[in-house]
């Protein structure tokens, strides 16, 4: 690939690691509105609003270069095949607990602390792989040892103890459940649309969200209107168009070069805190947090440097 062309792609995936850093803010500040529960099944209602029109178009546009647009008028096929309908479901369930409980978290924690955080599922994604019998390397223990070492400064917060808070117990569990989810997306995604898949897992993950919502929250309309800024920002822009940004880029660069710029959301949400919400952290928590970037750069760049030696 040509060197404009990397650049130009890569400034792609950066933008789409803005956009879901700020949106750790949104998350923050719509929380002191509507409950996190809400908060996740409106986002993900209004990113699936988003997408499904994109799905529409890029369907349309598929079948016209195929020239199956007459065809289609004779063969009706269904809108979801099996293998969709499936992941759909799968995916979706997956996303519904990792965003209800980053939601939750993040009105627990600091955004900061929230970003690095639900950032270990770079790490933890190739270690869950090992129940798919899928060989570990090296390396990839390394990194996980030094993120654990990062956590434990990251959770010192300035007490001289180790502790975790609950917003900290949230997010972690919250990575743990973001990393089920990729490796889930990872076994549907070839045999399904791209972005019929990524839509339909955020009306799955609204509408499973909204079964448990009466027991748990009883939102107000009033705060649903104080938090529809951050709803759209974080429906259009994070779930909706840096879905869309994302898949642009990683289809265009190598997958170790796009997944360490897209590892840059944890920096930008810890920016993006201290700019916008005034939220600063102690030099231990900075020195942890290195330690949990570094170790997650690593664990992208590594396997990247090995195959270039090769």
């Amino acid at each position: 690939m040509k060197k404009s062309n990397q650049l130009k792609y890569s400034l792609v995936l950066f933008l789409a690691s803005l956009i879901w850093g700020t949106a750790f803010v949104a998350q923050s500040t719509g929380m002191d509105h509507i409950g996190g529960l809400t908060f996740t099944m409106i986002r993900s209602f209004i990113g699936t609003a988003f997408l499904l029109p994109i799905a529409a178009i890029v369907e349309h546009s598929g079948r016209k270069q195929e020239g199956e647009v007459n065809r289609e008028k004779k063969e009706k096929k269904p809108l979801l095949s099996r293998d969709e309908l499936i992941g759909c479901l799968v995916c979706g369930t997956f996303l519904c607990v990792a965003t209800n409980l980053q939601q939750i978290g993040i009105g627990l924690t600091t955004v900061a602390k929230a970003g690095f955080l639900t950032a270990l599922y770079v790490i933890l994604v190739p270690i869950l792989g090992i129940f798919l019998k899928r060989r570990v390397p090296g390396y990839i223990w390394l990194c996980a040892v030094v993120s654990v070492i990062g956590l434990y400064f990251l959770c010192l917060a300035g007490k001289g103890s180790f502790s975790f808070t609950r917003g900290d117990i949230f997010e972690i569990s919250c990575a743990l459940a973001f990393a089920f989810q990729i490796l889930s997306v990872d076994h549907f995604s070839p045999k399904c649309r791209s972005i019929v898949l990524s839509a339909m897992q955020f009306f799955v993950c609204g509408v499973e969200t909204l079964v448990i919502l009466p027991f748990l929250e009883h939102p107000t309309l009033t705060g649903v209107i104080e938090a529809l800024p951050a709803l759209l920002y974080t429906g259009i822009m994070s779930s909706g168009l840096a879905y869309t940004l994302q898949v642009v880029g990683q289809k265009n660069l190598p997958p170790a070069l796009a997944s360490l710029i897209m590892c840059f959301e944890s920096v930008i949400s810890a920016v993006s805190g201290w700019i916008i919400l005034g939220q600063k952290m102690s030099g231990t928590e900075i020195f942890g947090a290195t330690l949990m970037f570094a170790a997650i750069v690593a664990a992208q760049v590594l396997p990247f440097l090995t195959k270039e030696e090769d």
